[in-house]
């Protein structure tokens, strides 16, 4: 596991996303922590708001390395078996990457209206070693 992707475990689209992730990755190059596992988070200086703006990959070599938001999606993309060419197709369209910053705004901050609020937190199978709480 070289990543941590921190995700909302209340948001339906959040947790669908990371379940798939789950199937493709199995564990290999990413870790899991909802955002409202506020104990693991603290670890890298996390605060909840800071989840607000969108998820949250970090390297787990150089933790100070980050991504969020869409740009922490696609980093995730890059880093799956021929994602980064999808990556790079979709980054050298002109003006693409301004809607997809807007789009992932507008997703993120209505998350619950579109997709719905879970009753209970989803907690991965592959968080770090000792650190989700199951």
């Amino acid at each position: 596991m070289n990543y941590y992707v921190i995700y909302d475990g209340d948001c339906n689209l959040c947790v669908t996303l990371v379940q798939l992730l789950e199937q493709i990755d199995a564990g290999k190059e990413f870790s899991y922590v909802p955002m409202q596992d506020t104990q693991t988070l603290a670890q890298w200086q996390i605060q909840p708001e800071d989840c607000e703006l969108g998820m949250i990959l970090i390297d787990a070599k150089q933790t100070q390395r980050r991504w969020q938001g869409s740009d922490a999606a696609e980093e995730i993309g890059r880093i799956l078996p021929l994602g980064k060419l999808f990556v790079d197709a979709y980054r050298s369209l002109p003006g693409m990457k301004n809607i997809g910053d807007h789009i992932y705004a507008q997703v993120r901050d209505h998350r619950y209206q579109l997709f719905g609020q879970r009753q209970t937190t989803y907690f991965s199978n592959f968080c770090p070693q000792g650190e989700c709480q199951l």
